[in-house]
């Protein structure tokens, strides 16, 4: 792989400053090596700019009436039918209100200010009523995307109205993205108590305390760029979060500015540690990640859950299955020495990155395979700190 000069570093970063955000890309592309990855344009297409299909410092700033096609991605020769992901042919359009939420509970909207800016979210109330305090999600939405765009293709809402958990959906502006993603290439978006952590965090603890939730069951999932913001938080407040699912995404400390976030979405990479400390206690994680997936290379799942383990020494086992729609995945558990499931990875066979199991109501969803909003409940749900 080509490295970037000094110069090509400093036209990169000044066009980055300058919001020629797409001219950065390009830039970038071409040093490191070319295209991203992806085929030309093939027939067989949904509707999408290729500047790259960003997952973090993806770069997508045109209305979605301007987007140009990308290529569908194939199936490997393994998977018996068709992964059909909605890539974001829906971007624009707008969320019906029962994609989002069952009428049951309540859906509303917030913010929450500190030292570091604010921060929009939406949140949903379960309709269930229960005399002990219940558990929270916390769901970080990926680039280009909005919290009900988010929780209609992931049908979280849904899921956690049958379990009494309370969701809430952060929201990334524009203003501090041009696509919208959460910034986990960035340094100063990676550190406990400042940055966008400080934020995430601090919603956190506000709705938490607010509804008198159940601190020992707070949970953080999200899909590409918000899942590498999920695996940040995991790191960056283990006494804050029980665990953690990341879809899509990539490992605390892959990557510490533009050019390198493009380097570890193109293959493995060797994180850094927050604040120069690893855990040597296993995080509960569990990870879901296509093994076509042409945005955030499929190594990436891997090296989530090399460093959710710490330095701990868990049994592991893969079994490989078949979805009731005939897609194939694998999926790997660890245990510890009481039996209990720390790190589960699924690899989804033949899928390019897309939730799995999603709602077609909402964008980068696949229908088909297994149904990670619901194995990432039952996952949290299983871990609670003592």
């Amino acid at each position: 792989m080509k490295h970037l000069d000094r110069a090509q570093m400093l036209e990169a970063t000044r066009l980055t400053q300058a919001g020629r955000l797409t001219e950065a890309t390009v830039l970038l592309q071409r040093a490191l090596g070319g295209d991203t990855g992806a085929a030309s344009p093939a027939p067989n297409t949904y509707s999408m700019r290729s500047v790259p299909l960003i997952a973090g410092a993806a770069i997508v700033s045109e209305p979605a009436s301007a987007l140009a096609p990308i290529p569908l991605a194939r199936a490997s020769v393994s998977t018996p039918l068709d992964w059909k992901a909605n890539l974001p042919g829906r971007l624009g359009q707008r969320v019906q209100p029962s994609d989002i939420a069952p009428s049951a509970g309540r859906y509303l909207s917030g913010s929450y200010s500190n030292a570091a800016g604010s921060r929009s979210y939406k949140l949903y109330i379960p309709s269930r009523q229960d005399d002990l305090p219940r558990p929270l999600i916390v769901m970080l939405h990926g680039c280009t995307q909005s919290a009900d765009d988010f929780a209609a293709g992931t049908r979280m809402n849904f899921a956690a109205e049958q379990f009494g958990c309370f969701v809430v959906y952060p929201e990334q502006p524009q203003a501090a993205n041009a696509s919208k993603c959460w910034n986990w290439f960035r340094a100063g978006d990676q550190t406990r108590d400042q940055g966008e952590p400080a934020l995430i965090a601090g919603i956190t603890q506000q709705i938490t305390k607010d509804h008198n939730l159940d601190p020992s069951r707070v949970y953080v999932a999200g899909l590409s760029a918000g899942g590498a913001a999920a695996a940040i938080m995991g790191e960056a407040y283990p006494e804050l979060y029980a665990a953690v699912g990341v879809h899509s995404g990539l490992a605390c400390g892959s990557a510490q500015d533009l050019p390198s976030a493009f380097k570890a979405m193109r293959g493995p990479a060797m994180p850094q540690s927050v604040d120069g400390v690893r855990a040597m206690v296993p995080k509960p994680t569990i990870v879901f990640h296509g093994d076509q997936d042409s945005t955030v290379h499929p190594s990436n799942g891997s090296q989530v859950i090399m460093r959710a383990n710490g330095d701990a020494k868990l049994r592991a086992a893969t079994a490989r299955k078949t979805a009731k729609s005939g897609h194939r995945y694998s999926h790997t558990v660890q245990h510890d020495a009481e039996g209990r499931s720390i790190l589960e990875l699924w690899e989804l066979h033949g899928a390019d990155h897309a939730w799995s199991g999603g709602s077609p109501a909402g964008s980068f969803t696949n229908p088909n395979g297994p149904d990670a909003t619901q194995e990432m409940l039952r996952f949290f749900l299983k871990h609670q700190h003592k």
